[in-house]
């Protein structure tokens, strides 16, 4: 009689692009930004449209943020995330406590990693002009 090796497989279910993103913020809110590079692609590109620069790479974006002034650790709320396919948007609040900002970021994710990442940081502003008979104020 022969022996039958019996192997347990276990199903692996890679990572959705949302999954991804879901990660990246719960990296970026530990404040570790080095650690963010774990979900970053080696060739990645974060684009900041407003002011027209470009980040490369994992050390550039890590160096960034951890260089950039704060009045305490950064906190992270998501608001929304919606995805399809390998393309993700995330509205998300940003405050160190005393700045209080919202990025809207999209993201290309490949093989469980981000390749690229496109991000507005709007800035509040009031009505323009007095149009209160048709909208309603929303805090």
């Amino acid at each position: 009689m022969r022996a039958h090796n019996t192997f347990n497989v276990m199903t692996i279910h890679p990572k959705t692009a949302r999954d991804v993103i879901q990660e990246f913020w719960r990296l970026m809110a530990t404040n570790d930004f080095h650690a963010v590079a774990a979900v970053l692609a080696d060739d990645f590109v974060l684009d900041w449209p407003q002011s027209k620069e470009r980040i490369r790479g994992a050390d550039n974006f890590a160096g960034l943020n951890a260089a950039y002034p704060a009045e305490g650790p950064w906190a992270f709320t998501i608001n929304r995330i919606v995805a399809a396919g390998n393309e993700v948007v995330s509205d998300v609040s940003v405050t160190d406590g005393a700045l209080n900002a919202r990025a809207i970021s999209f993201f290309t994710v490949e093989c469980g990693k981000i390749t690229r990442m496109m991000e507005y940081w709007p800035e509040p502003y009031d009505p323009p002009f007095d149009r209160m008979q048709f909208v309603e104020r929303i805090e």
